[in-house]
């Protein structure tokens, strides 16, 4: 299989895949794909919608009625629903819960994974996920399994929420995380897994600076093999 000049970050909730994704593609000068935004995005969508989402066949036939569509601005990306820009709305813990929940289905992978795709044949990207080693863009030149034990991911977490000035509990925060973890790698379709090519890189004990010079490192690497 021929390569794709991609760099595919997988991990599990909290382990900093965004922040390091964004910094990464700044300094490589790549498309970064937020592709939990999406799962967010669609999240929304049903809660808005009041889709019963313990029904599968519910959630696909509700997936006709919407559109996603991702968009650079002054260095940012915005997402947008249905033409309605969305992008802080999905940072809500509660919207978050939701994805991991409805992305089980493959009717929702499926919906997203076309674009995803799509979006990494055209330019350089670096995308990040749970299933982007694995499944949505299997020949990445550069692979990265990026992960932290559940308790710091828990404080990591915690810590973004207060500063947005949310509530929260780190017993709480952790739990969530853990079940999270759970559901991710426990699912049918497209579970969380280290893919067999890609680097693990624990960062518990590393800066977000000193992560991003080794995953620089490594892209750097790939491109005089």
């Amino acid at each position: 299989m021929e390569k794709i000049r991609a760099l595919a970050i997988d991990g599990p909730a909290g382990a900093g895949k965004s922040t390091i994704a964004k910094a990464v593609s700044r300094e490589l000068n790549w498309i970064y794909v937020d592709t939990g935004a999406m799962f967010r995005a669609i999240a929304l969508f049903l809660t808005e919608r009041g889709t019963d989402t313990d029904s599968e066949e519910a959630v696909a036939a509700a997936l006709d009625g919407v559109d996603i569509a991702l968009r650079h601005e002054n260095g940012e990306q915005r997402i947008f629903l249905n033409g309605r820009d969305v992008s802080a709305e999905i940072r809500e813990e509660a919207v978050g819960n939701m994805a991991s929940r409805v992305s089980v289905y493959p009717a929702v992978r499926n919906k997203l994974l076309f674009l995803q795709r799509q979006l990494a044949a055209a330019q350089p990207v670096v995308m990040d996920g749970r299933d982007i080693g694995t499944v949505v863009l299997p020949n990445a030149d550069t692979k990265i399994y990026l992960t932290a034990s559940a308790e710091v991911r828990a404080k990591r977490r915690l810590r973004e929420l207060l500063l947005k000035g949310q509530s929260a509990e780190l017993a709480e925060v952790q739990r969530d995380i853990e079940a999270r973890d759970y559901r991710d790698m426990h699912r049918e379709t497209a579970p969380l897994r280290q893919a067999e090519d890609a680097v693990l890189l624990d960062s518990s004990d590393m800066s977000a600076a000193e992560v991003q010079r080794k995953i620089l490192s490594l892209v750097r690497g790939s491109r005089e093999r």
